[in-house]
C-alpha cells in the first residue's frame, strides 16, 4: 500500500565483539554475563576466584584476576587480546562492600573499599583504553555504580562515596577519550542475588523492602544486563558519560506516607 512505513525490527547484535566482565561469574556480574553472550560477544570474565567447573555459561572465558592491581589487570587485557585480537566492551562490575559504621573504619578497610569500588575501575578503563584507541571501531566501558553513590549511604559510607567517585570519573573520561570510546554508568537499585533476602534478614525482611519499589519488585540480575548491553551496543552510539539509573521507579521517602494518608 502507497505511504505505508515500513516495519524494521530493532535488535542488539554484538556478534563478533569481544566483551570483558569483571565480577562476572555470579550475581549481577552473572546477568551482565549472560546478557551480553545472548547479544552475540565473546564474553570473557574475571575474579580473584575461579567458579566451579561448568559454572559458566557455555563458551564463556574465565581469568584470575585481582582487579585492584594495575599490573595484573595489564596482563590480563594483554592476554584477553592475545587470545581474541581486539577489546570492544569493558565492564566493570566488580566491586561491594560489607556494613560497617564509618565512625569505626580502620582506614585499611577505608583503603580496600575505595580500590576495589573505584581505583580498580580506572586500572581496567585505563588498560581498555590503550587497545580501543587503535582499534578500527568506537570501544564501550561501562562502570557499574550503585544509588549509594547519589544519596546517603549510611553503614557504607565509603562505599557510597567510592561510587560517586566512579560516576565523576565516567563523565571525565569519556571527555578525555572520545571520539574512539564510549564511557557510561549503570547506577543500579536494589537486585535480587544470592545474598539478598540474607542482606534484609530473611524472606519476609526482603520482600518487605521489595514492596517499597515502585514497579513492585527489585531489578534481576538480568535488568542490570539489558541495561549494560543496551549501553554497549550501537543502539547506543550517541551516548556517553550518562549515567543510566536502573531502580525501578526509585526509593520510597517518607513524606508520601504523609502525603497520601
Amino acid at each position: 500500500m502507497a505511504g505505508t512505513v515500513p516495519v524494521m525490527t530493532i535488535s542488539i547484535d554484538l556478534t563478533g565483539r569481544v566483551a570483558l566482565v569483571t565480577g562476572g561469574a555470579r550475581g549481577v556480574g552473572r546477568g551482565i554475563t549472560e546478557r551480553l553472550l545472548s547479544a552475540g560477544a565473546v564474553v570473557v570474565v574475571c575474579g580473584r576466584s575461579a567458579p566451579d567447573p561448568g559454572a559458566l555459561p557455555h563458551g564463556v572465558e574465565f581469568r584470575t584476576t585481582d582487579v585492584t592491581d594495575a599490573v595484573a589487570v595489564n596482563e590480563l587485557i594483554d592476554a584477553v587480546v592475545a587470545e581474541h585480537g581486539r577489546l570492544d566492551i569493558a565492564v566493570n562490575n566488580a566491586g561491594g562492600s560489607p556494613g560497617t559504621g564509618a565512625a569505626t573504619a580502620s582506614p585499611r578497610f577505608s583503603e580496600k573499599i575505595i580500590a576495589l569500588n573505584l581505583t580498580s575501575a580506572l586500572h581496567v578503563a585505563q588498560a581498555a583504553n590503550r587497545v580501543m584507541q587503535g582499534q578500527d571501531t568506537v570501544g564501550s566501558i561501562v562502570n557499574v555504580t550503585s544509588l549509594s553513590g547519589l544519596r546517603p549511604s549510611p553503614g557504607t559510607a565509603v562505599y557510597g562515596a567510592a561510587k560517586a567517585g566512579l560516576i565523576s570519573l565516567t563523565t571525565s573520561l569519556a571527555m578525555e577519550w572520545a571520539p574512539k570510546v564510549r564511557l557510561n554508568c549503570v547506577s543500579a537499585g536494589m537486585v535480587r542475588t544470592e545474598l539478598f533476602e540474607q542482606y534484609y534478614g530473611g524472606p519476609e525482611g526482603a520482600a518487605a523492602v521489595e514492596a517499597t519499589v515502585p514497579l513492585g519488585r527489585v531489578a534481576s540480575p538480568a535488568d542490570i544486563g539489558d541495561a549494560v548491553t543496551w549501553l554497549s551496543s550501537d543502539l547506543a552510539s550517541y551516548v556517553s558519560g550518562a549515567n543510566l539509573v536502573v531502580h525501578g521507579g526509585g526509593e520510597q521517602l517518607k513524606f508520601f506516607d504523609h502525603q497520601t494518608g
